[in-house]
């Protein structure tokens, strides 16, 4: 991250303040639901760095044999977790009710908020970490088990120094640079044409729904095994085997964004954004029951929407906003949010089948990620110019399950 400065100070005051300042839950809980959070996604990472925290907060050590020994009231956030991480438009007004209600191991709605901005964060922040490389492996060779190396040879310090995806170990790779070098024309051309386009005239109401439904349809064919050919079954480790330091932290282990998509267009909602947007309804709820979040978050998400440096790989004074709003988008379209005055054949345009492969993987099934995958979109790209990308999938990720939750929060409310 620190290779965007400004959205790390941004990032590190918002997390900063959930995990430490003044707030509804004890230190060790807040830990304890990062760990539930990031053990959906079994982000060993990010549980690792959360144990230690938890202790050095004074965390009761049994907790961490398992949700089995944690108090009721903690196990209860189980099913939010397991929605919120997969399916976060199926989270009701009674997931709600049940939490607030439930006699001597009820929550209140401030410690509520918080533990949901925590599962929010944690499990958006798994996408970020898988997205660019980040996770130990496992070695039976040192004491507790893991060490922090490059995931798939994926180098972080190649990251840091922000080399030319080509100069990175491309030999497997058929594609020559020429290629990839017209790929970077073509696009930019799209993004020109379609500034152009919307100068000209504007996509009826009616024409931008059938986009949308259109795209939502497609994207539940994206990943979807040996129908790419440029990503073989090999590439997902179907069966991903959950080791037990991971699978005593959550329950059921199976449950995924997949099965939700399989199960035909028909069951897809759609979450219409100006209903119930960040700006004008989430925001305040959350700042009135958590207070001072809600600023943070909201500084953080404005700043990794907007954050640009006007370069496209080797060009300058380059307005890449029709890219970034396509990547955000494209990441609320797959949790079935739809803004109205959005025209979702842009996502098309500009978003090619590699790069969509790439964006569902990172925000729907992280521990997928591969190397292949993160080197085969946009080959002309600065490493920090696709952390980027990482930054603005995790935020519309994070983004997308808050509205979800903070929405039934309303409605349990009204």
């Amino acid at each position: 991250m620190s290779l965007h400065t400004q959205y790390l100070e941004s990032f590190l005051r918002s997390q900063f303040y959930m995990l430490r300042m003044d707030g509804p839950l004890p230190l060790p809980h807040r830990h304890y639901i990062a760990i539930m959070a990031a053990a959906r996604h079994q982000c060993s990472y990010l549980i690792n760095m959360h144990v230690d925290e938890f202790l050095k907060t004074g965390g009761i050590a049994e907790w961490l044999n398992g949700l089995e020994y944690v108090p009721q009231r903690l196990k209860n956030l189980n099913e939010i977790n397991k929605l919120l991480a997969h399916r976060p438009w199926l989270i009701t007004k009674e997931h709600i009710q049940k939490l607030v209600k439930t006699g001597e191991n009820n929550w209140s709605l401030p410690e509520l908020v918080h533990a949901v901005v925590l599962l929010a964060h944690y499990h958006a922040l798994a996408s970020f970490v898988f997205g660019s490389g980040i996770n130990p492996e496992r070695d039976p060779e040192i004491s507790n088990g893991f060490r922090l190396i490059s995931v798939n040879n994926f180098c972080v310090c190649d990251l840091a120094n922000d080399n030319n995806i080509e100069n990175a170990s491309l030999t497997g790779n058929n594609f020559g640079i020429v290629d990839s070098l017209s790929e970077l024309e073509a696009l930019m051309d799209r993004m020109k044409r379609l500034r152009e386009e919307r100068e000209d005239e504007e996509a009826s109401q009616e024409e931008m729904t059938t986009c949308f439904e259109k795209e939502k349809k497609e994207s539940l064919f994206v990943v979807s095994g040996d129908t790419f050919h440029s990503f073989p079954h090999s590439d997902f480790e179907d069966d991903m085997i959950i080791t037990s330091d991971v699978s005593r932290y959550i329950e059921d282990p199976g449950f995924g964004y997949e099965d939700f998509a399989r199960r035909g267009e028909e069951h897809l909602p759609t979450f219409r954004a100006q209903d119930y947007t960040w700006e004008n309804h989430g925001f305040s709820l959350v700042n009135r029951l958590y207070s001072d979040i809600g600023h943070l978050l909201d500084e953080k998400f404005r700043m990794v929407y907007n954050l640009t440096y006007n370069t496209m790989a080797s060009h300058e004074d380059v307005d890449t906003t029709t890219l970034r709003r396509a990547l955000f988008n494209y990441v609320h379209c797959m949790f079935g949010i739809r803004y109205d005055d959005y025209d979702y054949g842009e996502v098309n345009q500009l978003l090619e089948r590699s790069l969509k492969v790439y964006i569902k993987t990172v925000t729907c099934y992280p521990e997928r990620t591969t190397k292949r995958m993160y080197d085969s979109y946009w080959r002309q790209f600065k490493h920090s110019e696709k952390v980027h990308v990482n930054l603005l999938l995790m935020e519309a990720r994070m983004q997308a399950e808050l509205l979800y939750a903070l929405r039934a929060i309303t409605r349990h409310l009204t």
